[in-house]
């Protein structure tokens, strides 16, 4: 059977399925661009509620830049098939080790970048086995359980799913006003139909299980900084979910690359794209150099 996309892929990438063996995962992939030295692959994880296509705009900066850039839907995640009701199969070991298979699919290593919720998965799966990895950064992503104030909209977007379909609570969201203002829908590209259509194809259990790892999730930077590999803590200039001084304290501890997007808050890939893939790939060149 034909797959088709939701989105349209941004200019010079495809959307297929990539068959790993853990199972296939829609992806968007794009390639260098024509005429830019090939310098690296990435592979880029979005975050709760969110799609690969939270990166659409990020895809042609780094393209000409010389990097192919592989976004992709974590399993559960809106084209990426799993199960409706089983939690336990959204465990944050197993996403992580979904995202060493990818990493093995895609057949070489990879700068590993993880917007919020994503960033936990990859810390996850960097603890496990680093060595597919040529970088990790960490995207509006902190070092443990998010603010009370988003654990208050996580709880309410799961007491919901408790009583609700996706779609009944799709249009409660609506009504109570923007998405990601209530425990909703991430932002991204796309128009309401798209991204209710997103929303739809996103499995409850999924949401159910990573709404609870990120009102959980335990303080693991010691760890990570103990992995040898360059890190990077990139965000906007203002955060709920993690707050700025929470970040600067991570990247300190990481001994990581420190990056501030002017303009931007949660989602610096959606608010200022270019500044962000220019940070990215200025990291990126800098850690596949001997000794980065």
């Amino acid at each position: 059977m034909t797959w088709h996309a939701t989105f349209t892929p941004p200019p010079g990438a495809r959307a297929y399925r990539l068959r790993t063996s853990r199972g296939e995962f829609a992806v968007v992939d794009s390639a260098v661009a024509a005429g830019a030295e090939a310098k690296g692959v990435a592979l880029l994880l979005p975050g709760f509620t969110g799609s690969k296509e939270d990166f659409t705009l990020l895809h042609e900066p780094l393209a000409e830049r010389g990097y192919r850039v592989v976004a992709v839907d974590g399993r559960g995640q809106f084209e990426s098939d799993g199960p409706e009701d089983d939690e336990s199969a959204y465990a944050q070991p197993e996403l992580a080790r979904d995202v060493l298979a990818q990493a093995e699919a895609l057949g070489t290593p990879v700068h590993l970048v993880g917007h919020s919720l994503g960033g936990q998965i990859a810390r996850a799966a960097v603890l496990l086995d680093h060595s597919p990895f040529v970088s990790l950064t960490l995207m509006a992503s902190g070092p443990a359980q998010i603010s009370v104030s988003q654990q208050q909209r996580v709880k309410l977007l799961r007491d919901a799913l408790a009583v609700m379909t996706m779609a009944q609570v799709w249009t409660a969201i609506q009504v109570m006003g923007p998405p990601e203002e209530v425990g909703g829908p991430a932002r991204g590209p796309g128009d309401q139909d798209q991204l209710r259509r997103r929303w739809l194809g996103t499995k409850p259990a999924q949401l159910l299980a990573t709404g609870r790892q990120l009102c959980t999730e335990p303080d693991r930077v010691a760890e990570l900084a103990a992995v040898p590999l360059p890190f990077h803590v990139l965000s906007g200039v203002r955060d709920d979910t993690w707050p700025v001084p929470l970040l600067d304290d991570m990247a300190v501890r990481l001994g990581a690359h420190r990056t501030l997007v002017d303009g931007a808050e949660h989602s610096p890939n959606v608010d200022q794209p270019l500044p962000t893939a220019r940070a990215l790939a200025d990291f990126w060149d800098a850690a596949g150099r001997p000794g980065g």
